[in-house]
């Protein structure tokens, strides 16, 4: 007979058969927890080792020279009011906060920023400024005091990034208007204040809007949530790095403060694109669209920028600016309908243009050959990783007035010039200095000077051709008791065979001999034979010593072609040769860096300027008087159908064989150009150095407006009186007197020339030279 189980044992059966299945999954469950736990001690360890540390990796940033005001200063009002704009200064009525200026005719008032320099604070405050012509004619505070010197902040000209080209403006929660945290808030996350890095109800919310549209309309992170996925995750769509990225959030807001989340949040989002450099933070973000910084953003501003949160490329306002508006518009209004501003407030601001500038006022590129140069010096004392993840602050001499001169100057030139055969691919190179100070203040790379690569002004290794020729005359005037400006030189044909076996024959460029010249004329007028004749008989080593004390490194062979300039320079080094002719005999190496601070404003180097005299300042106040000549009658005359005959200058002309290099290096009281155009294949070019540089140099000049060159004559320098004819000691009341420098103890002896009639042969021939 089969026995029956009674329910109570089959209950009994099931359990027991139940209970090792449920011990399993709690031991499951435990190591679950236990893993779990793991990694969020994990996570959490990895929350505050980078929130904690050093969050970001800030690359160097390079200002150009502060404009300092002061009374009697040079400067012209519309180069002042230039400069403001590229500053970001705005215009309006009236003096309202810093950053703003208003213009009344010739007076000027404005409200500085204020800036932490290398030697300490400069102040924000009211500035009234006066000009006169082109000059600061009164400099005064808004209460009517007196100011000696006020010094405006210096325009940030690039920056030096990491490989990964991230770049951001690090801003202080205190320092940004009240309606970025209300906008930020109400468009990215309303409930911000209140939840606990996840958002509950913003998820639900998500979800209804999202199920109600078919579509994926709203997402639920929190404000916490995109800074964990900016700063510490990955863009990857899992449900896994969502869960991380959840986790983190409460991990993060449990030990630290919403402020400074926010904070770090406004740091750390991403804006835009400019080039290969991505704009990080609204502090980067309202100097690269409005060229401000972000403490003076108005309404409509800040609510362009927090738009663009949702989608950087697609409201991008310069290149989608109907879309921007829109996106604009929209944040105001949810402003408006939160209460933090009126509804009047809302419809004046939904009024306003989007007001971008035009470009990226910080672009890396806009000064790419000063960047390289800058870079380039940096290297020698600081590591790689310092000048890009350290947040440096570079000061450098960069004048940015000057530079867009120089580049308007370039330009203009090269449109005149393009009717002419091959002009089309004619580079150039040009740097621009203070004579006293070797600092560089302009340096153009190409013929394109905003756009990166090969930088001509540095690395363009060209022959130098006449450039050469004032080494040689220098080396020949520093011995005055056998040369003066006024002693005789044959320009004549001449042979000679080189140590090779070369013979070596030098023609002047109008392939004409010029016969008994004065030494200064064949400076002045360039001539090939009679300079070639003068180097050989000092020596061609002694030449090329002269031109190592200038300060050209580069050794040369003691060939006699050098007298004419086979060997090449770049730009930069001939800028640095004619630095010591332009500073009375004073070698002083260029820079373009002044001072270094780190990014908490802590001095960390100095660049001051270092001056070796190498050179008598007599035989360098003769040869710049030939220089002089130069421009008023030789190869540079053409200046003064553009420039006043009342401004002095100084310079000399270079072209290389075949005109494949136009050189021009010349200078004034207070600025030294050096331009070369040449092809970068070393082509034959239609150019000069007068028909070619030079046009460029004079453009420059004119716009530059530069003091006359005013060299105060050494006390071993004499004047005395000469016959323009003979070269013989005359009298101030003579007919043929003028008056020449010399080295004292070197000028002729005073001739009682008045009345004497000159050989027939000589008048025919200085009246002949004078027509030519």
């Amino acid at each position: 007979m089969t026995r029956k189980r009674s329910p109570r044992s089959n209950k009994k059966s099931r359990s027991s058969g139940m209970r090792p299945w449920f011990a399993w999954g709690l031991k499951l469950g435990l190591v679950g927890l236990v893993i779990l736990a793991g990694f969020a001690v994990y996570l959490d360890a990895v929350v505050q080792e980078k929130f904690s540390g050093k969050r970001w990796t800030v690359p160097a940033k390079v200002y150009a020279r502060p404009l300092e005001l002061f009374v009697g200063q040079k400067l012209a009002k519309d180069d002042f009011l230039r400069e403001l704009d590229a500053l970001g200064y705005r215009r309006e009525s009236a003096v309202n906060g810093p950053g703003a200026v208003s213009v009344a005719g010739n007076n000027i008032e404005l409200h500085s920023r204020g800036f932490q320099f290398y030697e300490g604070a400069e102040p924000s405050q009211k500035v009234r400024v006066r000009f006169s012509g082109d000059y600061v004619a009164g400099l005064t505070q808004a209460n009517g005091g007196n100011l000696a010197v006020a010094r405006l902040e210096p325009l940030l000209i690039g920056g030096l990034y990491p490989a990964h080209q991230e770049d951001r403006i690090l801003i202080k929660l205190d320092q940004v208007p009240a309606y970025l945290i209300d906008a930020l808030v109400a468009v990215e996350d309303r409930d911000y204040f209140e939840h606990f890095g996840v958002s509950p109800k913003g998820i639900a919310r998500a979800l209804w809007i999202n199920a109600s549209s078919g579509r994926l309309v709203q997402g639920g992170s929190t404000l916490t949530q995109q800074l964990v996925k900016n700063f510490y995750l990955t863009n990857e769509r899992t449900l896994v790095r969502k869960a991380t990225e959840a986790m983190m959030a409460v991990l993060l807001e449990l030990h630290y403060d919403k402020r400074e989340i926010l904070e770090a949040y406004m740091n750390e989002v991403f804006l835009g694109q400019d080039g290969q450099r991505a704009v990080h933070g609204f502090g980067l973000a309202s100097q690269y669209f409005f060229s401000q910084p972000v403490s003076e953003l108005k309404l409509e501003q800040v609510a362009l920028l927090v738009g663009m949160v949702k989608g950087p490329t697609y409201f991008n306002p310069r290149r989608n600016p109907e879309r921007a508006l829109a996106r604009r518009n929209l944040v105001i209004d949810l402003l408006a309908e939160q209460g933090s501003i009126t509804p009047e407030e809302a419809a004046a601001a939904k009024q306003k243009p989007l007001g971008v500038s035009s470009r990226g006022s910080m672009a890396d590129s806009s000064f790419p050959a000063f960047l390289d140069l800058v870079k380039r010096q940096l290297r020698e004392d600081y590591r790689e990783q310092d000048l890009t993840e350290e947040g440096l602050r570079i000061f450098t001499s960069f004048d940015p007035i000057l530079q867009l001169k120089a580049e308007e100057a370039l330009a203009e030139t090269l449109k005149r010039l393009a009717g002419r055969k091959g002009v089309d691919e004619v580079q150039a190179g040009m740097v621009v200095t203070n004579p006293e100070t070797g600092e560089i203040q302009a340096l153009i790379g190409s013929r394109q000077p905003r756009f990166a690569g090969f930088n001509r002004a540095l690395d363009a290794v060209r022959p130098i051709g006449s450039l050469i020729k004032p080494a040689i005359y220098l080396s020949a005037l520093e011995r005055p008791s056998q040369y003066t400006l006024t002693s005789w030189l044959e320009d004549e044909p001449f042979s000679i065979k080189g140590q090779d076996g070369q013979v070596w024959t030098p023609q002047n460029y109008d392939r004409k001999a010029h016969g008994t010249i004065y030494l200064y004329q064949g400076l002045a007028q360039s001539y090939n034979l009679s300079t070639a004749k003068l180097g050989l008989e000092i020596g061609v080593p002694n030449v090329l010593k002269t031109l190592e004390r200038l300060g050209v490194e580069r050794k040369w062979p003691a060939y006699p072609s050098m007298l004419l300039g086979a060997g090449a320079l770049t730009p930069m080094e001939v800028a640095g040769m004619y630095q010591t002719l332009a500073n009375g005999g004073f070698n002083t190496p260029l820079r373009g860096i002044r001072s270094v601070l780190t990014a908490d404003g802590d001095p960390l180097g100095r660049y001051p300027f270092q001056i070796q005299q190498r050179f008598d300042p007599g035989a360098i106040y003769l040869v710049q008087n030939a220089m002089q000549r130069t421009m008023r009658e030789g190869t540079g005359r053409s200046v003064y159908s553009q420039l006043p005959s009342s401004l002095n200058l100084a310079g000399k002309t270079g072209t290389s064989n075949d005109s494949r290099d136009s050189w021009f290096a010349g200078f004034s009281q207070d600025l030294l150009s050096v331009v070369w155009l040449g092809r970068d294949d070393n082509g034959p070019t239609p150019l000069t150095g007068a028909t070619g540089a030079l046009q460029v140099w004079t453009g420059f000049m004119r716009k530059a407006d530069p003091l006359p060159l005013d060299m105060q004559m050494p006390d071993n320098v004499t004047q005395a009186w000469v016959d323009r004819q003979t070269g013989l000691g005359s009298a101030s009341g003579c007919p043929n007197a003028v008056q020449m420098p010399y080295i004292r103890g070197s000028e002729p002896a005073p001739g009682s020339a008045c009345g004497i009639q000159a050989p027939v042969e000589s008048v025919m021939d200085w009246v002949k030279g004078w027509l030519e």
